[in-house]
Protein backbone atom coordinates (compact mmCIF):
# COMPACT_ATOMS: atom_id res chain seq x y z
CA UNK A 1 0.00 0.00 0.00
CA UNK A 2 2.92 2.48 0.90
CA UNK A 3 5.15 1.32 -2.25
CA UNK A 4 1.75 2.37 -4.78
CA UNK A 5 0.88 5.55 -2.57
CA UNK A 6 4.50 6.54 -3.30
CA UNK A 7 4.12 5.39 -7.02
CA UNK A 8 1.47 7.75 -7.61
CA UNK A 9 2.64 10.87 -5.83
CA UNK A 10 6.08 10.38 -7.99
CA UNK A 11 3.82 9.87 -11.31
CA UNK A 12 1.49 13.22 -9.88
CA UNK A 13 5.21 14.97 -9.32
CA UNK A 14 6.43 13.64 -12.96
CA UNK A 15 2.78 14.89 -14.72
CA UNK A 16 3.27 18.27 -13.01
CA UNK A 17 6.92 18.97 -14.68
CA UNK A 18 5.44 17.46 -17.91
CA UNK A 19 2.86 19.98 -18.33
CA UNK A 20 5.15 22.76 -16.81
CA UNK A 21 7.63 22.11 -19.61
CA UNK A 22 4.95 21.59 -22.41
CA UNK A 23 3.47 25.28 -21.47
CA UNK A 24 6.80 26.82 -21.24
CA UNK A 25 6.81 25.80 -25.11
CA UNK A 26 3.29 26.62 -25.90
CA UNK A 27 5.12 30.10 -24.87
CA UNK A 28 8.86 30.28 -25.26
CA UNK A 29 9.17 33.97 -24.69
CA UNK A 30 8.69 33.96 -21.01
CA UNK A 31 11.93 31.60 -21.15
CA UNK A 32 13.55 33.19 -23.75
CA UNK A 33 13.32 36.60 -22.20
CA UNK A 34 15.31 36.42 -19.18
CA UNK A 35 18.14 34.04 -20.55
CA UNK A 36 18.25 37.34 -23.23
CA UNK A 37 18.33 39.71 -20.67
CA UNK A 38 21.12 37.71 -18.82
CA UNK A 39 23.48 37.49 -22.12
CA UNK A 40 22.79 41.03 -23.11
CA UNK A 41 23.49 42.71 -19.71
CA UNK A 42 26.76 40.63 -19.53
CA UNK A 43 27.89 41.58 -22.87
CA UNK A 44 27.42 44.83 -22.12
CA UNK A 45 30.02 45.36 -19.40
CA UNK A 46 33.03 44.17 -21.86
CA UNK A 47 32.32 46.78 -24.02
CA UNK A 48 31.88 49.36 -20.82
CA UNK A 49 35.19 48.18 -19.39
CA UNK A 50 37.34 48.18 -22.45
CA UNK A 51 40.20 45.92 -22.50
CA UNK A 52 41.10 46.14 -19.05
CA UNK A 53 41.06 42.71 -17.55
CA UNK A 54 42.22 43.73 -14.08
CA UNK A 55 39.75 45.37 -13.94
CA UNK A 56 36.85 43.01 -16.03
CA UNK A 57 37.86 40.26 -13.25
CA UNK A 58 37.61 41.60 -10.33
CA UNK A 59 34.20 42.58 -10.92
CA UNK A 60 33.34 39.14 -13.33
CA UNK A 61 31.79 37.43 -10.33
CA UNK A 62 29.37 40.24 -9.03
CA UNK A 63 28.16 40.90 -13.00
CA UNK A 64 27.49 37.35 -13.05
CA UNK A 65 25.72 36.73 -9.78
CA UNK A 66 23.56 39.89 -9.66
CA UNK A 67 22.54 39.64 -13.30
CA UNK A 68 21.36 36.02 -13.08
CA UNK A 69 19.72 37.25 -9.81
CA UNK A 70 18.10 40.00 -12.12
CA UNK A 71 17.07 37.48 -14.95
CA UNK A 72 15.54 35.15 -12.03
CA UNK A 73 13.39 37.96 -10.80
CA UNK A 74 12.44 38.95 -14.49
CA UNK A 75 11.11 35.30 -14.93
CA UNK A 76 9.70 35.10 -12.03
CA UNK A 77 6.36 36.72 -13.51
CA UNK A 78 5.68 33.91 -15.46
CA UNK A 79 5.20 31.24 -12.16
CA UNK A 80 1.59 31.52 -11.09
CA UNK A 81 0.52 34.13 -13.57
CA UNK A 82 -0.86 32.48 -16.06
CA UNK A 83 -2.75 29.34 -13.86
CA UNK A 84 -3.83 32.55 -11.84
CA UNK A 85 -5.56 33.99 -14.82
CA UNK A 86 -7.30 30.64 -16.58
CA UNK A 87 -8.52 29.30 -12.81
CA UNK A 88 -6.25 26.39 -12.72
CA UNK A 89 -4.64 28.04 -9.70
CA UNK A 90 -7.92 27.21 -7.99
CA UNK A 91 -7.56 23.76 -9.11
CA UNK A 92 -4.04 23.27 -7.52
CA UNK A 93 -5.08 24.07 -3.83
CA UNK A 94 -7.83 22.02 -3.91
CA UNK A 95 -5.98 18.55 -5.36
CA UNK A 96 -6.51 15.69 -3.22
CA UNK A 97 -2.48 15.77 -4.08
CA UNK A 98 -0.26 17.27 -1.23
CA UNK A 99 0.46 20.89 -2.14
CA UNK A 100 3.95 20.78 -0.82
CA UNK A 101 5.28 18.34 -3.43
CA UNK A 102 3.12 19.41 -6.10
CA UNK A 103 4.45 23.16 -5.37
CA UNK A 104 8.15 21.86 -5.08
CA UNK A 105 7.53 20.22 -8.74
CA UNK A 106 6.21 23.27 -10.28
CA UNK A 107 8.84 25.11 -9.00
CA UNK A 108 11.41 22.71 -10.23
CA UNK A 109 10.55 22.75 -13.46
CA UNK A 110 10.71 26.86 -13.73
CA UNK A 111 14.52 26.55 -12.63
CA UNK A 112 14.59 24.05 -15.37
CA UNK A 113 13.58 26.50 -17.69
CA UNK A 114 14.95 29.62 -16.51
CA UNK A 115 18.37 29.10 -14.17
CA UNK A 116 19.89 26.01 -16.12
CA UNK A 117 20.36 27.41 -18.98
CA UNK A 118 22.15 30.08 -16.97
CA UNK A 119 24.61 27.97 -15.34
CA UNK A 120 25.48 26.30 -18.13
CA UNK A 121 26.25 29.78 -20.24
CA UNK A 122 28.15 31.29 -17.14
CA UNK A 123 31.88 29.24 -17.46
CA UNK A 124 31.35 31.26 -20.95
CA UNK A 125 30.57 34.85 -19.46
CA UNK A 126 33.22 34.18 -16.94
CA UNK A 127 35.61 33.69 -20.39
CA UNK A 128 34.52 36.74 -21.59
CA UNK A 129 35.06 38.77 -18.36
CA UNK A 130 38.74 37.70 -17.85
CA UNK A 131 37.66 35.62 -14.88
CA UNK A 132 40.70 33.44 -13.60
CA UNK A 133 40.49 29.48 -14.27
CA UNK A 134 40.07 29.54 -10.40
CA UNK A 135 36.87 31.13 -10.06
CA UNK A 136 35.07 29.76 -12.86
CA UNK A 137 34.25 25.71 -10.62
CA UNK A 138 33.10 28.07 -7.62
CA UNK A 139 31.14 30.07 -9.27
CA UNK A 140 29.22 27.34 -11.41
CA UNK A 141 28.36 25.13 -8.20
CA UNK A 142 27.48 28.40 -6.58
CA UNK A 143 24.94 28.76 -9.01
CA UNK A 144 24.28 25.48 -9.20
CA UNK A 145 23.19 25.81 -5.30
CA UNK A 146 22.37 29.43 -5.15
CA UNK A 147 19.47 29.29 -8.02
CA UNK A 148 17.37 27.09 -6.63
CA UNK A 149 17.11 29.24 -3.25
CA UNK A 150 16.57 32.16 -5.12
CA UNK A 151 13.42 30.61 -7.23
CA UNK A 152 11.91 29.31 -3.91
CA UNK A 153 12.19 32.77 -2.29
CA UNK A 154 10.87 34.22 -5.46
CA UNK A 155 7.99 31.89 -6.03
CA UNK A 156 7.20 33.44 -2.15
CA UNK A 157 7.23 36.75 -2.83
CA UNK A 158 5.17 36.18 -6.73
CA UNK A 159 2.47 34.08 -4.66
CA UNK A 160 2.24 36.97 -2.61
CA UNK A 161 1.50 39.25 -5.74
CA UNK A 162 -0.05 36.83 -8.09
CA UNK A 163 -3.42 38.92 -7.56
CA UNK A 164 -2.18 42.31 -8.79
CA UNK A 165 -1.97 43.45 -11.79
CA UNK A 166 1.72 45.81 -11.62
CA UNK A 167 3.28 43.09 -9.22
CA UNK A 168 7.06 44.00 -10.39
CA UNK A 169 7.96 46.48 -8.08
CA UNK A 170 6.27 45.25 -4.85
CA UNK A 171 7.92 41.89 -5.40
CA UNK A 172 11.36 43.65 -5.74
CA UNK A 173 10.80 44.92 -2.65
CA UNK A 174 9.43 41.64 -0.99
CA UNK A 175 12.19 39.17 -2.30
CA UNK A 176 15.16 41.79 -2.81
CA UNK A 177 16.37 41.84 1.06
CA UNK A 178 16.24 37.70 0.97
CA UNK A 179 18.20 37.44 -2.05
CA UNK A 180 21.39 39.20 -0.18
CA UNK A 181 22.96 36.28 1.24
CA UNK A 182 22.68 34.19 -1.41
CA UNK A 183 24.61 36.83 -3.44
CA UNK A 184 26.78 37.21 -0.68
CA UNK A 185 28.00 33.89 -0.16
CA UNK A 186 28.11 32.81 -4.18
CA UNK A 187 30.28 36.20 -4.94
CA UNK A 188 32.21 35.18 -1.61
CA UNK A 189 32.96 31.84 -2.79
CA UNK A 190 34.47 32.82 -6.13
CA UNK A 191 36.51 35.69 -4.53
CA UNK A 192 37.94 33.19 -2.28
CA UNK A 193 38.60 30.22 -4.76
CA UNK A 194 40.91 33.62 -6.90
CA UNK A 195 42.77 33.75 -3.67
CA UNK A 196 43.62 30.68 -2.90
CA UNK A 197 41.48 30.27 -0.03
CA UNK A 198 39.01 27.27 0.77
CA UNK A 199 35.29 28.05 -0.15
CA UNK A 200 33.83 24.57 0.46
CA UNK A 201 32.26 26.64 4.25
CA UNK A 202 30.42 29.20 2.07
CA UNK A 203 29.55 25.95 -0.14
CA UNK A 204 27.89 24.65 2.79
CA UNK A 205 26.62 27.38 4.38
CA UNK A 206 24.31 27.66 0.59
CA UNK A 207 23.77 24.30 0.60
CA UNK A 208 22.09 24.75 4.10
CA UNK A 209 19.80 27.72 2.85
CA UNK A 210 18.87 25.03 0.31
CA UNK A 211 17.57 22.60 2.63
CA UNK A 212 16.39 24.74 4.50
CA UNK A 213 14.47 26.36 1.47
CA UNK A 214 13.00 23.28 0.22
CA UNK A 215 11.17 22.35 3.66
CA UNK A 216 10.28 25.27 4.28
CA UNK A 217 9.65 27.82 0.90
CA UNK A 218 6.51 25.35 -0.13
CA UNK A 219 4.60 25.60 3.09
CA UNK A 220 4.70 29.39 2.78
CA UNK A 221 4.25 29.58 -1.21
CA UNK A 222 1.02 27.62 -0.47
CA UNK A 223 -0.19 29.88 2.70
CA UNK A 224 0.63 32.75 0.43
CA UNK A 225 -1.11 31.74 -2.89
CA UNK A 226 -4.42 30.42 -0.60
CA UNK A 227 -3.99 33.90 0.79
CA UNK A 228 -4.25 35.47 -2.96
CA UNK A 229 -6.49 33.54 -4.26
CA UNK A 230 -9.43 34.13 -1.54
Amino acid sequence: MVAGTSMSMGSVILATIRRELLLALRSPGDVINPLMFFVISISLFPLGGGADTDFLSGIASGVIWVTALLAIMFSMDSLFRADYEDGSLEQLLMSPQPLYFLLLAKVFSHWLLSCLPIIILAPLFAEMLAMPDAGRMPLVLGLLVGTPILCLLGAIGMALTVGLSRSGLLLAVLILPLFIPVLVFGTGMVQAAMGSLPYTGLLSLLGALLIAAICLSPLAIGAALRISVN
